[in-house]
């Protein structure tokens, strides 16, 4: 296999080298910096801390090669999608790439942001790299991608001639390929949530479908109990027998992952005795610092011989509101009389527990529930983890020894569905405790514009904190959109002018679970409060809709006369 290209020059190609720089007037960004502690119990030692990947990292999907590990998670309308993570002991995992980080490669704009790239699963065969993928709302539906070296580049898609969501390969040991997915059954639902799991045999190059498709599962595990949306299926061998492993009840509080079996991977599979073998839907929805909606997973075996599993689940700080999305999860897998086993029926998904049986990593060991970062722009190309709102048609930013550099769009956060270009620029939110800061240029904020700090759910639910300007007087503003009785500009909550020789401003967002306050700083270290006690569960998927975790980062748009 290659070395790993770069990440930067990935990302410099993707940002700088697919489309011009930006020359018109543009607002100056010095730095955007996170500080994130959930105040967790410290971390023991040998053990890890659950989830391994925190923040909007949903229906995670892993291979091992060799003694590598690799991670893939979905990313609805952001840009660019499908990252691709790296990690050799399975705690501790760095983005290498993004599968799909060419406008070119996929068309998902001009539709609402919990569009787009749904979930994937990322395969390794005959030396290649393999994903495939669902553009949901997208002319072609499912896809794949492959690459020599996970880091990239990808290929251009293979759009597969598979019908519903959650595509996932198997190469079968007699050379075939298929992909098992979700899809409605035939015929008529029997109830709302009817769905079943098929598997297509395709070929590989073409992505044409070979032959009939055939029915794995109707309904789920007890189809008598009318389970509802099976989805996410994958299959893996062991000892003889084909697994199929799915998960029921949506992607909300009755996940519930199950397992079948058979002798053959066209079935007939057996559901096993003690599903569901990994669900949170049975505990007290009122005990501590709960862990829900455990499900999504894809089981992987170490070089050793024991199994592990990635998966999604939740951390809810109220009720059911979280703002953090859906986030990556590891457990062991345990065998019993040859069916596997994550957690018995009522056990709680733990947020401590050993590390696997893996050389440690190297570098200092990461804990997710504290850590810090600065970002400066000051290289040509921008970190792999960034993200805008679809990709990005023509040029808006740059980045380099000035800093970041972005032109005002035309286009509101709240009127992304109109199919324009949101000139934003996002990163996720990782932890419920969390102080974001961004440091802006003043004068460049030109008359008629707004720039600052986005704190975004998605396109109807999001807090700016910026800079606007008029009549050449500047002032630090805070809107807020929560819903569509607000305007897709925002409704302004706060106000407070800057005098004519302000220069760098600093704009602070504090979120603390259900709550958050703003700040801003005329002048360094002078910070002052503005707009009081906000409602950060405006910003919860609860209240919000949909199934995508808060991003924030820098904006810049020009607000309507």
């Amino acid at each position: 296999m290659r070395s790993p290209r770069p990440w930067h020059l990935l990302l410099l190609l993707s940002f700088a080298g697919a489309l011009p720089q930006p020359s018109s007037a543009e607002v100056l960004i010095h730095a955007i910096s996170y500080q994130g502690d959930d105040q967790q119990a410290p971390l023991q030692a040998g053990n890890f801390r659950n989830p391994i990947v925190p923040g909007f990292y949903p229906d995670p999907s892993m291979v091992r090669v060799g003694d590598d590990f690799y991670l893939v998670n979905s990313t609805f309308g952001y840009f660019p999608g499908l990252p691709i993570q790296h990690s050799r002991d399975l705690v501790n995992w760095t983005q290498i790439g993004n599968a799909i980080d060419r406008p070119s490669q996929i068309n998902y704009g001009k539709d609402e942001l919990t569009r787009g790239l749904f979930a994937a699963s990322i395969s390794h065969h005959d030396g290649r790299f393999y994903i495939v993928n669902t553009c949901f709302y997208c002319d072609g539906g499912n896809f794949l991608v492959h690459a020599d070296n996970p880091a990239g580049p990808w290929s251009d898609p293979v759009w597969l001639q598979v019908r519903g969501i959650d595509p996932s390969l198997v190469f079968d040991a007699d050379g075939s390929t298929w992909v098992v997915h979700n899809d409605v059954p035939d015929g008529a639902l029997r109830y709302d949530g009817h769905r079943a799991i098929w598997l297509q045999q395709i070929d590989l190059a073409s992505g044409k479908a070979i032959g009939a498709r055939k029915l794995l599962v109707d309904g789920g595990a007890d189809p008598a109990s009318n389970p509802e949306h099976i989805e996410g299926p994958h299959i893996f061998s062991h000892d003889g027998w084909y697994y199929l492993t799915a998960a029921e009840g949506g992607t909300g509080e009755q996940h519930a992952q199950m397992i079948w079996r058979s002798r053959t991977l066209t079935g007939p599979y057996q559901p096993g005795p003690a599903n569901p073998v990994l669900t949170q839907r049975d505990l007290d929805p009122q005990r501590p610092a709960p862990v829900t909606s455990a499900g999504h997973a894809q089981f992987v075996e170490l070089a050793d011989g024991s199994w592990w599993t990635v998966f999604l689940a939740t951390r809810p700080y109220r009720g059911n509101q979280y703002n953090l999305g859906r986030e990556t999860f590891l457990l062991p897998v345990h065998w019993q009389d040859g069916w596997p086993q994550v957690l018995p029926r009522g056990a709680a998904v733990p947020t401590q527990l050993p590390r696997p049986p893996l050389p440690a990593s190297t570098s200092a060991a990461h804990d997710s529930a504290a850590f810090s970062w600065r970002e400066t722009f000051s290289a040509a190309a921008l970190p792999p983890q960034w993200l805008t709102l679809h990709p990005a048609q023509t040029p808006w930013f740059s980045t380099g020894p000035k800093g970041l550099q972005l032109q005002a769009g035309d286009t509101a956060l709240g009127a992304l569905e109109t199919g324009g270009q949101t000139h934003y620029l996002g990163h996720r939110l990782q932890h419920h405790k969390a102080t974001l800061e961004l440091q802006l240029a003043a004068p460049t904020v030109a008359d008629g514009e707004l720039a600052g700090l986005a704190l975004l759910q998605n396109e109807r639910y999001h807090y700016v904190l910026g800079v606007d300007a008029a009549d050449g007087k500047r002032r630090v503003a805070l809107y807020l959109r929560a819903g569509d009785k607000d305007p897709v500009a925002g409704r302004l909550l706060a106000s407070a002018a800057l005098t004519a020789d302000t220069a760098d401003v600093g704009l602070r967002l504090v979120v603390d679970g259900a709550t958050a306050q703003a700040w801003f700083a005329p002048r360094p270290g002078h910070w002052q409060r503005i707009g009081g006690a906000l409602d950060a569960s405006l910003l919860s998927a609860d209240t919000a809709g949909g199934f995508i975790g808060n991003t924030f980062g820098a904006y810049a748009v020009k607000r309507p006369e």
